[in-house]
């Protein structure tokens, strides 16, 4: 990343701004202020519009405009270029949809704001689980406002398809194949993909999970282990994975995920490796969970839960006005009136505590029992493909090893070499 000037707002007004939020507890800023946040984010699919849609209505309500940025693609990669050239132009947005490793690299260039003030007077640390707090924060302090917390490892199913196929919902990867030349022999397409790199590393984080359990995904995508990475488990994994781009449509290629998720919704797919946030798309639809569509652990992974959490970074601002507004957003974005709305449109789960959980769907609550399962098990790791567990450069050239592998005939033994040499990159 491109070193960035920094530029530090002025001591007295962000000791006014402190003890403002410290005193009062009023989060609302001045009715005769024009205020107004920027926010850069790449939530543009329909469930992800209308989550977005709650986040704007409550800052309404508190007389803070939204000024949208949207930059489309799935996994951020347009959003992160466009934010980048921002900053480095000097007009970062107020806030900018970042996660994971990426928000201690932009901590790194001094270019973030603090909001410790709002965190403190909401007392976060008590609301947040620990893993979760230690992500928003840069050097002891909060920098960023988490939104969520998705669920990676899920297998969705068109159970319509499944009974046409004569076929059964899969737990283990043997009965995934079972149903996988089920479907196919029916004339439909087994597994919905897009092949875009960062959806291909998505079934092969699941697919890793699924082979090798949650230690060997820890030592191999989060600690970057190089015999683990390069040993005989991930060389079955790439096995697995062979096995499982032959039920891919021809089509595939640089499909949106969500057109993927489409194809399971109107039945000319039966399955679809992604996160909870295809369910917003179910949900769009007007499809109930368990009688429309089946969200189901990816196989294998029953015990096991890959997070991404999706959050706000707060960029530094000049003028006390945005200051005051950029508090106003993330304690919004705290708040379990949104935390529920948003929740409930996007698919994933609250990331604090203190939300209802009534008006949540099975594939919710059981995603909210299985989070808390794997915490105290230990199974609760961080999503290489989206941006949790590893810096972007290695990322990066992770994904390109896993991107050739499902677009050439590598072997499975090549590709676990280049997988290991792939995660030195710094």
């Amino acid at each position: 990343m491109t070193k960035i000037p920094s530029r530090r707002p002025r001591g007295a007004a962000l000791r006014a701004l402190c003890a403002l939020f410290a005193s009062a507890g009023a989060i609302a800023p001045s009715s005769a202020t024009a205020a107004e946040v920027e926010v850069l984010h790449y939530w543009t699919s329909g469930g992800e519009a209308k989550s977005i849609a709650e986040l704007k209505k409550t800052l309404a309500t508190k007389g803070v405009n939204w000024k949208d940025f949207a930059v489309a693609g799935g996994a951020g990669e347009n959003a992160a270029t466009a934010l980048k050239a921002r900053v480095i132009s000097g007009g970062a947005p107020t806030a900018a949809q970042v996660k994971g490793p990426a928000i201690q690299e932009w901590g790194a260039e001094g270019v973030l704001a603090n909001i410790d003030a709002v965190a403190r007077a909401e007392k976060w640390d008590s609301l947040l689980p620990p893993a979760v707090a230690a992500v928003m924060k840069y050097k002891g302090s909060y920098v960023a406002a988490p939104v969520n917390v998705h669920r990676v490892n899920w297998l969705w199913v068109n159970p319509a398809v499944l009974k046409k196929a004569g076929a059964k919902a899969p737990a283990t990867l043997a009965e995934f194949f079972d149903a996988a030349d089920k479907i196919k022999a029916a004339g439909m397409v087994a597994l919905a993909h897009g092949g875009q790199p960062w959806q291909d590393a998505t079934v092969f984080e699941s697919v890793a999970l699924g082979v090798g359990g949650a230690e060997f995904y820890k030592k191999a995508l989060v600690q970057l282990d190089p015999a683990t990475l390069a040993g005989p488990t991930m060389v079955k994994t790439f096995d697995t994975l062979a096995r499982i781009k032959t039920y891919i449509d021809r089509d595939a290629a640089g499909r949106d995920w969500n057109l993927a998720t489409a194809m399971v919704i109107n039945g000319k797919a039966g399955m679809q490796f992604m996160g909870d946030w295809a369910k917003g798309e179910f949900t769009a639809a007007g499809k109930k969970p368990g009688t429309d569509f089946l969200c189901l652990p990816a196989p294998g992974t029953a015990a096991a839960y890959t997070f991404n959490i999706d959050s706000m970074l707060m960029f530094k601002k000049s003028r006390a006005d945005d200051q005051k507004s950029q508090l106003v957003l993330a304690s919004a974005i705290m708040s379990p009136a949104f935390q529920e709305a948003f929740n409930l449109n996007k698919g994933s789960i609250p990331v604090r505590s203190g939300v209802p959980s009534a008006k949540f769907d099975s594939c919710a609550l059981q995603s909210m029992k299985d989070m808390e399962a794997s915490g105290k098990a230990a199974s609760f790791v961080p999503s290489m493909a989206h941006n949790m567990a590893v810096g972007s450069a290695a990322q990066g050239a992770i994904m390109d090893v896993i991107s050739r592998f499902m677009n050439s005939s590598m072997s499975s033994k090549d590709a676990a070499a280049a997988l290991a040499k792939a995660a030195k990159t710094k």
